[in-house]
């Protein structure tokens, strides 16, 4: 197998992603390839898909004020301050498209953009002279002169990349397998198309030296050209000297067709003098520089070591010849079109005019709201198959801030849209009614906050009490006194909510009443801190919150409320906007915030207050999370929360009066001190809560 298979392979295998990505997808996907039309957009996965290559870009660059971006209007390119990318992006795509931004990055930090505004200028007046000589006029010398610049400005920013970043190389390799190294440009480089001295020719075998299946003696001069680019590419230090460099490459070309011009010219001169003869110049074949190979002569060119193309630009040994022996392929009719659109697109690249999907200005503003709520997947390893016994991993949407700005886009299903005005008066006065129970309840619980001294005097040890050094001449040594300070330990209390379907009407209500009420008398006490999570299910394409469009569906984690940054008045503003839906895939969820719940210590106390209205169940393409599967995994989540010292209060709200059949499995996932409680009965648990707090 040629090195050049091997290196698809490993790209159609995506092992460069695949340690954090999902696996399983093939790398068929190419620039010449049409726009797929999505039927709607994962926002989350895009705003994910952002910061990891706006990381990467900074980590690379060194430079933390580029901006990895979307657009939403106007054209997409490097204008020396922002990495603008596609919004088609998906697992499939990821690598090529971190290639292109870190390309496009590194231009940034290291080309000149004002010298590139005054390129014109800085060509000397002897090629534009020249280059009219052979029919180019000056604005078109200017134009193929920025072009080579680019071609050798591009090689200089990749060779900073492998040298500087080598563990960024793989998705450089994917970058070039994309736009340079399809079927159509391999097998148009093993022919004897773009063979003619001519610029175009010149242009396609310059674009493509870094493919293996590249001729060096396709065109005289190449060569030579390609030993000025690849001899010089590791010691070019400015976009200047890359620009030095395209104007020797530059001059080779002007004295191929020169010398081809002159020959023609003579030809065509002889024909009308009638001289005749049986001797032609070949227009492949002309004079001046045409048998020169300049310091490569005799070289032997070699594929792409190492199955990287990293050699390539290091090394510049590419090239294999075709001219000995072998019969040469042609290219169809349709090939050859084909080819053409493919050039087009490859010279787009060079000029950094690539085609780039953009965002609606609606997903771009969903989007923004998505990054600023925090949102992301989490890997959790979720249960174990009872069939098989082995894991079944999973992802979770985590939302770690609720805010105004993620209601109006109306991403997340189980909140409202504030211009959803139905029902929204009746919400408002169930949180309005917990907050004024949590202000009674946190006016008697502030005495948590508050420490009492106690003063000893007349001790044998402690400090000495001046009030009675006196007494120390009549014999007296008790003259000692110490102070006991008694408080509270701090406390820290993690609400997490079940928001599955079912809880709707009076168990929500209930529900949202009692939660305000701990939330507000938490905040009237200085050392307990409080956070409310609600966990449901999202599918990606519910971008309106209603109804599903053909989206998966995904465990979701919303972190609502959060005393530590949180005003009280986010509850009373945002709370309403919460509503019940989806399924219930507690132990999944639960798994999820591990990290987000504060483990007990010496100095701390820590709780976890749930409440649940059923049996988890939950499934998508990749988990069947139902049944024994779910409990058995829920009671392990439960297990390990209080394993860090966590004191785990459940309660099971049940709007029926005959739960027995279901005890025995609450019992099991929460622990035999979990409490069913009827629906009516919900708002005493922060007093339960509240008295709990108040025990040393």
């Amino acid at each position: 197998m040629r090195k050049r298979e091997n290196l698809m392979n490993l790209n159609k295998q995506n092992n460069y992603s695949s340690f954090w990505l999902d696996n399983g997808w093939d790398n068929n996907s190419s620039i010449f390839d049409e726009e797929e039309k999505k039927k709607g957009v994962d926002l989350i996965a895009l705003a994910s898909y952002r910061r990891a290559i706006s990381n990467f870009v900074s980590i690379v660059t060194g430079e933390s004020d580029i901006k990895v971006t979307f657009n939403s209007t106007g054209d997409s390119y490097t204008d020396g301050k922002a990495v603008t990318i596609s919004s088609k992006l998906d697992d499939k795509l990821f690598d090529s498209t971190v290639g292109l931004a870190l390309h496009e990055g590194s231009h940034i930090k290291l080309s000149d953009f004002e010298f590139l505004k005054q390129l014109r200028t800085n060509i000397p007046q002897e090629y534009y002279h020249r280059g009219l000589s052979v029919g180019f006029q000056e604005y078109e010398v200017a134009e193929k002169v920025k072009g080579l610049l680019n071609y050798v400005e591009d090689r200089r920013i990749d060779y900073f990349v492998f040298t500087n970043s080598p563990g960024y190389k793989g998705y450089y390799h994917s970058m070039y397998d994309k736009y340079f190294h399809s079927k159509i440009i391999d097998k148009a480089l093993q022919t004897d198309e773009h063979t003619s001295v001519d610029w175009d020719s010149y242009i396609f075998r310059i674009i493509n030296l870094t493919n293996s299946n590249s001729d060096l003696d396709a065109l005289p001069g190449l060569r030579k050209i390609h030993s000025l680019i690849f001899g010089s590419v590791k010691n070019l230090k400015s976009t200047k000297e890359a620009f030095d460099v395209a104007l020797k490459v530059f001059d080779v070309i002007l004295k191929e067709l020169t010398s081809v011009k002159a020959a023609n010219d003579s030809q065509s001169q002889q024909k009308q003098e009638g001289a005749g003869g049986d001797e032609s110049v070949e227009a492949g074949n002309g004079g001046g520089e045409s048998g020169e190979t300049g310091d490569d002569a005799g070289e032997s060119s070699e594929g792409i070591s190492d199955e990287e193309l990293a050699d390539a630009i290091e090394s510049g040994n590419v090239g294999q010849s075709n001219s000995a022996g072998g019969k040469k392929v042609e290219l169809s009719d349709a090939q050859k079109r084909t080819l053409q659109n493919a050039i087009k697109k490859q010279e787009k690249f060079m000029s950094g005019d690539i085609s780039k999907k953009k965002l609606s200005k609606k997903d771009k503003s969903a989007m923004d709201a998505v990054e600023a709520a925090g949102m992301s997947y989490v890997d959790v390893a979720g249960a174990t198959s009872e069939y098989t016994g082995k894991k079944i991993p999973t992802k979770v949407l985590m939302v770690k801030k609720f805010n105004k700005a993620l209601a109006e886009s109306q991403t997340i299903s189980m909140i409202t849209s504030p211009e959803y005005k139905w029902g929204m008066e009746q919400r408002q006065e169930v949180i309005d009614k917990g907050l004024v129970m949590g202000t009674m309840l946190g006016k008697k619980l502030q005495v948590r906050g508050e420490s009492r001294e106690t003063k000893w005097s007349r001790l044998d040890s402690g400090r000495i009490d001046k009030r009675l050094v006196a007494e120390l001449g009549f014999g007296n040594s008790r003259v000692f006194k110490t102070t006991f300070t008694e408080s509270y330990s701090d406390a820290h209390i993690h609400i997490s909510v079940d928001a599955s379907g079912s809880m709707n009407g009076g168990k929500w209500d209930n529900t949202q009443t009692a939660v305000a009420a701990i939330a507000k008398a938490c905040s009237m006490i200085n050392n307990v801190d409080c956070v409310i999570s609600y966990r449901s299910t999202q599918n990606t394409n519910n971008s309106n919150g209603y109804g599903r469009r053909g989206g998966k569906d995904y465990p979701l984690m919303l972190i609502a409320y959060d005393s530590r940054v949180d005003k009280i008045s986010k509850v009373k503003n945002l709370f309403p906007l919460l509503r019940a839906s989806g399924t219930t895939p507690e132990g999944l969820c639960f798994e999820s915030i591990l990290k987000e719940i504060e483990p007990a210590t010496a100095d701390k106390e820590s709780y976890f207050l749930n409440f649940s209205d059923g049996m988890p169940m939950f499934g998508n393409d990749d988990i069947s999370y139902h049944y024994d599967t779910a409990i058995n995994h829920t009671a392990k989540m439960v297990k390990e929360i209080r394993s860090r010292g966590v004191k785990v209060l459940s309660y099971f709200i049940s709007g029926r009066y005959d739960y027995r059949s279901e005890t025995q499995t609450f019992t099991k996932m929460y622990g035999k001190d979990a409490q069913f409680v009827d629906v009516t009965s919900v708002l005493p648990i922060a007093k339960t809560m509240n008295k709990k707090f108040l025990e040393k």
